[in-house]
């Protein structure tokens, strides 16, 4: 008998080399949906994951839930079952002007601003997506004709510390940096990537990242028009896309 993995519930007898990851445990039977032939594989804690097939290769869709050390353990136990490549999916909050709700954005690198990593390597080294992952979910988005930007991202580890900064007792520092982030161009902010990208790199595994922009304070701040969109299906078929190519390319 085949041990499973501790946290993730399940062995490697999918053969998977591909996983979707999205946080929300919710949102893994829609996003299988867009596969062939899915179907419910496990669910431990806040991991629940389906299989299914893109271009006839085992795909996995599993849930990460919020945060960077679960992120971690999801990538280490995958990785350990022979998954070589991650994507994610994820909602994020715009921080430039132009990033409007409904747009996607694809990640060309994330702020460690999170605990996670350090546990990995030193805050030195910088958290980037694969090359090949990112172009091909680059590439998806325009195929698809969507409204895509690409750039850094921040990754956080509190929520109200970023939506509500002042009432924290740190509050002048996490300011600050917030003003830093967006003056150097960062997009939008969002948990987990950081922690995807540094973790596959010290696995040598690939990782990209996809969000679906919700709303953006930073709109909101200069009073310009700023709706709330919570639908994800445009960064869930730029992700199902982009796995496609990939492995279309790569058969």
């Amino acid at each position: 008998m085949v041990q499973q993995s501790y946290h993730i519930g399940f062995n490697d007898a999918q053969g998977a080399k591909y996983v979707i990851l999205p946080g929300d445990p919710g949102r893994v039977e829609k996003i299988a949906q867009y596969l062939d032939e899915p179907q419910f594989l496990a669910q431990n804690r806040e991991y629940t994951t389906w299989v299914g097939k893109i271009a006839g290769a085992p795909v996995l869709v599993m849930s990460t839930g919020m945060g960077g050390p679960s992120t971690a353990i999801a990538v280490e136990e995958l990785t350990a079952l022979g998954v070589e490549t991650f994507v994610r999916i994820g909602t994020a909050g715009g921080m430039q002007p132009e990033i409007i709700g409904g747009d996607v954005v694809v990640a060309t690198g994330s702020i460690r601003m999170e605990g996670t990593t350090r546990e990995y390597v030193p805050i030195e080294y910088p958290a980037v997506p694969d090359l090949d992952v990112t172009c091909a979910l680059r590439e998806a988005a325009g195929n698809l004709g969507l409204r895509c930007h690409t750039g850094v991202v921040q990754s956080k580890d509190s929520f109200y510390g970023q939506h509500s900064p002042a009432r924290m007792p740190i509050g002048y520092e996490l300011e600050n940096k917030w003003r830093a982030w967006i003056g150097a161009g960062c997009l939008a902010s969002e948990m987990e990537s950081a922690a995807l990208f540094i973790v596959c790199s010290t696995l040598r595994v690939r990782a990209g990242s996809v969000f679906s922009i919700v709303w953006n304070q930073e709109r909101e701040r200069l009073g310009l028009d700023n709706p709330e969109v919570h639908d994800t299906t445009d960064a869930i078929k730029t992700a199902v896309e982009a796995v496609r190519i990939l492995i279309e390319r790569e058969k």
